[in-house]
């Protein structure tokens, strides 16, 4: 179900004109778009075209040459430090591999957010995490294991607790289904749709998995040649006459022999 596809007033996403050079090498050349609050979008694009780099832009972890992100109404480059960290509360966070601390627990890794930026008491914070952790699809039992017992699938829910920890409006998901097996990629979907649909959160991810943009995102975004190639619902940007857009797309009918399906449904 495709929702507000050009943000529209309520965008609580915002790039602005961004460019972004390693050395002679102009990755991004003046890339804008925004999303609406209550919308699952991804960004795809080939090998090289700074979809990662794109992302750390947006939430303040690298600095593009020029241009400007805003996050839920405050500029991330310009903005005072408090102001950003502020928001950087209202948002959470999950990088490819998890990133999880090694060292603690799956508990005490979702239980960090809380404990670095409220005040609450243990006993509550604890409940939180419980509370997390079964919004991510995982029993209250995983949280007394280490990292390194979890499946991969289960590493990347457990990421998805902690990033859920101080109820963010806005998650921003790097590449969740890389690693994963179709069974538990499309379980991965499921629930990151749910949250949407049944919380109301802004998802933003970057993503390379076809079955993902056909089953649970309303809108695609398309970076090419430093631009937005595409912006819109996934079947209007499949029907583009565009040698990359018809190369990804055709990647499905070579696979099982399936079209992909442009009448929208």
């Amino acid at each position: 179900m495709a929702r507000d596809p050009a943000g529209g007033a309520d965008a609580v996403i915002e790039v602005d004109q961004i460019v972004t050079r390693f050395g002679d090498n102009t990755v991004h050349d003046g890339v804008s778009f925004s999303v609406g609050r209550g919308t699952l979008a991804a960004l795809i694009g080939g090998s090289g075209t700074g979809k990662s780099v794109l992302l750390r832009e947006i939430i303040g972890l690298h600095r593009p040459d020029e241009g400007s992100a805003r996050v839920l109404g405050t500029d991330i480059w310009r903005s005072h430090e408090e102001e950003v960290d502020g928001v950087r509360r209202r948002f959470g966070m999950t990088f490819q591999d998890g990133a999880l601390f090694s060292s603690l627990t799956v508990a005490q890794n979702v239980e960090v957010p809380l404990a670095e930026h409220t005040a609450i008491a243990p006993p509550t914070r604890h409940e939180i995490v419980r509370l997390r952790l079964a919004q991510a699809g995982l029993h209250a039992d995983v949280g007394s294991k280490m990292p390194s017992e979890l499946s991969g699938g289960m590493r990347k829910r457990a990421a998805l607790a902690r990033a859920l920890a101080l109820e963010p409006e806005i998650l921003f998901l790097d590449e969740p289904t890389s690693g994963l097996d179709p069974i538990t990629a499309r379980a991965f979907d499921a629930l990151v749709r749910s949250l949407v649909d049944n919380l109301g959160i802004t998802v933003f991810l970057v993503t390379h998995d076809l079955d993902t943009l056909l089953t649970v995102v309303d809108r695609l975004i398309v970076l090419a040649d430093g631009k937005v190639l595409a912006d819109g619902p996934v079947a209007e940007v499949a029907r583009l006459d565009h040698p990359w857009i018809r190369s990804y797309f055709s990647i499905r009918t070579m696979i099982d022999g399936s079209p992909v399906r442009t009448d929208g449904s």
